[in-house]
């Protein structure tokens, strides 16, 4: 039987994609789950699986757009899909490290007329050779261990030459030219950043935080926390809800527009940028305001893994209402995030450095952090944008804030 392989649907407002990249080769041998091809549309970059076993036929090429519900490939079910294929595939993967190992060791190999192999003077590392000798093993043995050589094998040694030429070749001078096409990711990416640009009165906010808080909370319950939670607690949980919580008091910041209405959920959806081979991508956590830190750290660590993997659905992607950009991850001191539309605003957290500060009339070295908020002034007024910021810095220097909604714990133990 031929079984068809469609373009899925990434999500209800997407009617066409790009096929990126072929995984399988056309007519291989594939299996009931395993990824074939990737393809790209101007929110994300998704995996086809298939959904049979057997002979893969390629209709639709790199490259070209085509439409949700086209056919991109076929699978011929009558061929049957040995076991043995799909257990050599997996050696084969395994063992490429220590292929490479054995291909740059060995500097000669000769054929000799019998058929059979030899090696002349081939370098053996210590550890090897210790190995070796512990269990009595030689280095015929060993080139006779590997029984057959598959593309696997001969394109790790294809690349370990090219590696090896191109560490010749880095001192010598080069006017090449690299060029490639942008995927429909970075070129919708690129609209929407001019557009943001064009078409709204943006404006950046600053501030300084004392990490000194958090670092500790960190310091101190982090076991704790990995034993309970199965994670590392990191600093995006703490913003995330700093935000979050802040939105109460500077409600616009949580506002866009939408004609000549202002719009202003009474949710908040903050989207978390995440840098992936493919572009930059926003996941978004829902209800963010009542959502505790564990929580958040958890559905961060989720959706970041997705979007690298090109598992994330559009819904996961789609209806932020406020974005948390990290640039620090990437030693950024300072920047002047870009607004994700139709959103309003956007907060920037930087690298956290070591700077002397007056603390108590007294300078101490403290670890600092910038933090910027950029915002779209048609909608929030300085005084909210300055205001959300400061709140956000009371909480992340005083995260006992975050357990009275923001309020000075004292006042609220004392109805204040």
């Amino acid at each position: 039987m031929i079984a068809e392989i469609k373009i899925p649907s990434p999500g209800e407002s997407i009617t066409e994609v790009e096929i990126g990249r072929w995984i399988a080769e056309d007519g291989a041998l594939v299996r009931k789950g395993q990824e074939i091809a990737e393809v790209e549309s101007d929110k994300a970059t998704l995996t086809i699986v298939s959904d049979f076993s057997g002979k893969i036929s390629i209709i639709a090429k790199e490259g070209e757009r085509v439409a949700v519900g086209t056919v991109a490939c076929t699978i011929d079910t009558s061929v049957e899909v040995p076991v043995e294929a799909a257990a050599a595939d997996k050696e084969n993967s395994e063992s490429k490290p220590h292929l490479a190992s054995i291909v740059e060791n060995i500097q000669k190999t000769e054929v000799k007329e019998s058929g059979a192999h030899a090696v002349e003077n081939p370098k053996i590392t210590a550890v090897a050779r210790e190995i070796m000798k512990k269990h009595s093993v030689s280095v015929d043995e060993l080139l006779s261990g590997l029984k057959r050589i598959g593309k696997k094998e001969v394109e790790a040694v294809i690349g370990l030459r090219n590696e090896r030429r191109k560490f010749q070749d880095m001192n010598e001078p080069s006017r090449d030219i690299k060029r490639e096409k942008m995927s429909m990711l970075r070129r919708k990416l690129s609209e929407r950043l001019v557009a943001v640009k064009n078409e709204t009165a943006m404006l950046t906010t600053f501030n300084e935080v004392d990490m000194s808080q958090i670092m500790d909370i960190r310091k101190q319950y982090q076991q704790k926390f990995s034993d309970a939670h199965g994670l590392k607690l990191g600093f995006m949980a703490f913003f995330t809800k700093a935000a979050a919580l802040a939105m109460q008091y500077h409600p616009s910041v949580n506002s866009m527009i939408d004609g000549e209405e202002i719009i202003q959920p009474q949710y908040v959806d903050i989207g978390i940028a995440v840098q992936t081979p493919k572009g930059l991508m926003v996941p978004v956590i829902r209800n963010t305001e009542s959502n505790s830190i564990p929580r958040i750290e958890t559905e961060i660590r989720e959706l970041a893994d997705k979007a690298r993997n090109k598992k994330i659905s559009i819904e996961e992607l789609s209806g932020g209402t406020f974005t948390i950009t990290n640039g620090g991850v990437f030693g950024s001191l300072l920047s002047t995030p870009l607004i994700n539309p139709p959103q309003s605003a956007i907060l920037g957290m930087h690298n956290i450095v070591e700077r002397p500060v007056a603390v108590n009339g007294k300078v101490e070295i403290r670890p600092m952090m910038y933090i910027a908020l950029s915002y779209d002034h048609r909608v929030i007024d300085g005084k909210d944008s300055v205001g959300f910021l400061v709140k956000v810095k009371e909480m992340i220097e005083n995260p006992q804030m975050m357990l009275t909604q923001g309020r000075d714990p004292i006042e609220s133990l004392l109805c204040l």
